[in-house]
């Protein structure tokens, strides 16, 4: 209708990032496209505004990019597909176009703001949509500064769209393409749709030399980094490009072959991945008593509730939910009470899920609150039982990722799990940690007699 017309990888793309749930939530809550410059990812974002404003009921999307003017320039893309189209236009209420306030604002009241990234910008909006323009260039000052405004949001989406790695200033990108080489390897992360074109790179000179397995001179290699090839971007223009561009630059902005700073240097520090992977029994189930425990991430923007139970002569561990933001705790620890009326509910009060004791509480829910020597003794404890191979699991996305990226902090002699400076979510290894610890101090009362006992 506004005169969009969608490549066929385009159309493919934006089927596989707004594909939903059973209960008609997003199935990813980040989509990441990763693909060449020029290639058209601009209409893969003019479409997804569209469709958020005018289709889906969004009521606040926010568009950054990292600079100025290359926010300013999709602004005005999108206002002259709306403007220049009737039926989109009588919905529209106004168009800001003041410096900084640039926005469309539907009668409705739905918004599509415009911002350039900055460490404040997007602070105090609640967004249902986040676009990251430019996301090859995307610091955790701003992933910070925007992704906690989705934590309120009932169904809320992040959309990454950039070109290849340029080392340091790549990092957020390089997380994504991480967790998604993790999915192919094995460990679906469902929470992620992530599409990349690029050719092959020697693992041995990638991304120093940026060079590409692939033959960076076959126009087959092109059409393989370029979905757009022979559609908007012609053979022979990209032929004169390989001429006047270096090897590097040429594999970088033709074939996207891209430097990604890489966490992975020191994965699974804590426990090791086969350790791991040794205890996985996908039969297991926990049986009565349970234990459940609660975490979240220090910038709220996910949480996760976990719980304990025993399996024969083992402790069953799994995350029994783990969703962005925080609102639908409360409601969901009541719903599993009801269920499984267990003998613990944990949570640690020096941790961000702290600020949820008096909330469950006040719903009728009685929370144990471990001190600071005892969030201690349950990460020595959810040590020692994966080392003596007491413990069962099922082998989890969300709790093998924590692990895979979770570190130690000090706590006097002992320790306890890092916070912070961890490129990864813990909140669901917290809340299996915790609540192994309420099901085993409670055990442990169950069976210690008080010492007045053996008088009775």
């Amino acid at each position: 209708m506004a005169g969009l017309q969608l490549d066929p990888w385009q159309q493919h793309v934006l089927e596989i990032g707004l594909g939903e749930r059973a209960d008609g939530r997003w199935a990813a809550f980040e989509v990441a496209v990763n693909v060449p410059r020029q290639n058209g990812k601009g209409a893969i974002i003019e479409a997804r505004e569209l469709a958020g404003l005018f289709l889906l009921g969004e009521q606040l999307i926010l568009h950054s990019a990292h600079e100025f003017k290359t926010s300013i320039e999709a602004f005005r893309r999108i206002v002259a597909l709306v403007t220049n189209t009737d039926a989109l236009r009588k919905r529209v209420a106004r168009v800001r176009r003041t410096t900084g306030e640039e926005c469309i604002e539907l009668l409705t009241g739905a918004r599509l703001r415009f911002l350039a990234r900055s460490g404040g910008s997007g602070r105090g909006f609640s967004g249902d949509c986040n676009i990251w323009d430019e996301a090859m260039i995307l610091g955790d000052e701003a992933v910070g500064a925007l992704m906690p405004t989705m934590s309120a949001r009932p169904n809320p989406q992040i959309w990454y769209l950039g070109s290849a790695g340029i080392g340091g200033p790549s990092m957020q990108l390089g997380r994504l393409r991480e967790r998604a080489l993790l999915s192919q390897e094995g460990e679906p992360d469902p929470s992620l749709a992530y599409c990349e074109w690029s050719a092959e790179p020697h693992l041995d000179e990638c991304p120093a030399g940026c060079t590409a397995h692939d033959d960076p001179t076959d126009p087959a290699t092109w059409a393989k980094a370029n979905p757009a090839f022979g559609i908007r971007i012609s053979e022979e223009h990209v032929a004169r490009e390989r001429l006047s561009m270096s090897a590097g630059v040429f594999g970088r902005e033709r074939l996207g072959v891209g430097d990604y700073p890489s966490e992975r240097v020191n994965a699974w520090s804590v426990i090791g991945q086969d350790a791991w992977r040794a205890l996985t029994d996908g039969e297991s189930q926990p049986s009565d008593p349970v234990a459940f425990a609660i975490d979240m991430t220090p910038e709220r923007s996910h949480a996760a509730i976990g719980v304990a139970g025993t399996s024969g002569s083992a402790v069953h561990v799994e995350v029994v939910d783990h969703r962005p933001g925080v609102g639908w705790i409360v409601e969901r620890a009541l719903d599993l009470q009801e269920r499984w009326n267990p003998c613990a509910w944990v949570i640690d009060g020096g941790g961000p899920a702290g600020a949820l004791i008096a909330d469950l509480e006040r719903a009728g829910l009685t929370v144990r609150v471990p001190k600071v020597r005892e969030v201690a003794q349950a990460c020595g404890q959810f040590y020692d039982a994966v080392t003596e191979q007491t413990l069962v699991h099922l082998d989890q996305a969300p709790l093998a990722a924590a692990l895979a990226g979770a570190r130690k902090r000090e706590l006097g002699e002992a320790w306890a799990w890092a916070r912070r400076g961890v490129s990864v979510d813990i909140s669901p290894l917290v809340a299996v940690t915790l609540a192994a610890w309420g099901l085993r101090t409670r055990t442990d009362e169950e069976e210690e007699p008080e010492p007045w006992a053996v008088f009775r």
